[in-house]
């Protein structure tokens, strides 16, 4: 049951970031105009940023699907998250008017078109999926669980295992 659990994080993480990166970079522009309105980063910093993110959250979405190296993935997972919750908080603190992006759009609204609260408890949401691949990344149908030989259809048999396979292989 709890590799069920596990595996409907996975993938539901992986939909998440595959959803967000596939939606920015579909309009760079749009994305640069959001990262642009949280008026956080040096000018030269904003276009390298709004490039970048997208394509980090592709691969974390990619390597989630696959099921590749998932408790690495959920930790930068979190890592993002964190970063991203700041900033909306530190925007919501300092009374800015902006959309997240966080799904694509994004830049200044009106005063009352921002959604704050929820931005932060839907990523916290995430967050929470990626905890759980942290402390057990056993999930079924992944490719960390066939590359590693003898053992059951969930990868890894156990905690202590799981930490001598992940050392031993990078994961």
């Amino acid at each position: 049951m709890l590799d069920t659990v596990g595996t409907l994080a996975r993938l539901g993480l992986a939909a998440v970031w595959l959803v967000s990166g596939a939606l920015k970079i579909s309009d760079s522009g749009q994305t640069f105009i959001a990262v642009r309105a949280y008026d956080v980063l040096p000018d030269g910093l904003v276009r390298p940023v709004a490039t970048a993110l997208p394509l980090l959250e592709l691969a974390l979405g990619v390597f989630l699907l696959v099921g590749l190296g998932k408790r690495i993935v959920a930790v930068v997972s979190v890592l993002l998250l964190l970063v991203l919750i700041a900033a909306i908080a530190q925007s919501w603190a300092r009374g800015l008017s902006i959309d997240c992006g966080c799904f694509g759009g994004g830049g200044h609204v009106a005063a009352g078109q921002t959604q704050y609260p929820q931005e932060i408890a839907r990523d916290t949401g995430f967050g929470l999926l990626a905890v759980w691949l942290i402390v057990r990344p056993r999930t079924w149908f992944s490719l960390d669980g066939w590359l590693r030989p003898n053992r059951p259809v969930a990868d890894s048999a156990d905690d202590t295992d799981d930490v001598h396979v992940d050392v031993m292989e990078g994961n």
